[in-house]
């Protein structure tokens, strides 16, 4: 089984920076890609970041390119979420979860990190 733990969130401020950490353990050699999702209040969950592990191609939906930047360790396991230029409105729980088949949709989640950016 695979297990996601999600690190890194708190409360900032506007125009502050953040760093999340996705660690993987148990059956890591099914990772095919990691995504970065969040769920404002009020609002559905949304994917945010991607990252193909075997290459590091990584992929962004528009609103967040320049911003928000996926990377991974492959040694440790752990894919990281670097977000800059915080605004209140990226206030959310923020979730990683994995691919293990391409096409399969993510399937395992993690428990997922709050990050509150204050005006």
């Amino acid at each position: 089984q695979l297990q996601l733990v999600e690190s890194g969130g708190g409360l900032v401020q506007t125009g502050d920076s953040v760093r999340l950490s996705c660690t993987a353990s148990g059956r890591t050699f099914s990772i095919h890609q990691v995504g970065w999702f969040r769920r404002a209040p009020g609002k559905e969950r949304e994917f945010i970041a991607g990252i193909i592990w075997s290459h590091g191609g990584t992929v962004y939906p528009d609103h967040v390119k320049g911003r928000f930047t996926i990377s991974r360790n492959s040694a440790e396991w752990t894919a990281y979420l670097q977000m800059n230029s915080l605004k209140p409105e990226d206030t959310a729980v923020y979730y990683c979860a994995v691919e293990s088949t391409p096409g399969a949709g993510y399937r395992t989640w993690g428990q997922g990190t709050q990050v509150t950016v204050s005006p």
